[in-house]
């Protein structure tokens, strides 16, 4: 399928981590979300109900990154992969959970873990 619909740079506030002061002061995650689907019918129809409606998506995946916290962020790539793929028209969905504010005692410019599953 060649076909993506692509949400990027969806920061939201969380409470993931495996230390407690991250569960307790929370930080900022960023998500980036690759779908893929056949968009001939909403290109054909010029109707949103004919496609992934990336809005409703966006809030979709925003409450569990501000929901129940998880440990790793693997786990909560594999709670909003299968938001992505709770949507029929969804071949395969990526997802990439960036931690931007991760405790390294180091300089760093990214965190992330990517999932991509199928059906």
């Amino acid at each position: 399928m060649s076909d993506l619909i692509q949400l990027r740079g969806l920061r939201v506030r969380g409470h993931h981590g495996v230390f407690d002061f991250e569960r307790r002061d929370g930080q900022d995650f960023v998500i980036d979300v690759d779908l893929e689907l056949d968009l001939a019918p909403a290109a054909a129809s010029d109707e949103v109900t004919d496609t992934v409606h990336y809005g409703e998506l966006a809030g979709r995946l925003a409450e569990v990154v501000a929901g129940d916290p998880v440990n790793l962020i693997e786990k909560l790539a594999d709670r909003l992969v299968a938001v992505c793929l709770a949507d029929q028209r969804v071949h395969a969905a990526t997802v990439t959970v960036h931690k931007p504010q991760a405790p390294i005692p180091h300089e760093f410019a990214d965190v992330a873990v990517t999932l991509r599953r199928g059906r």
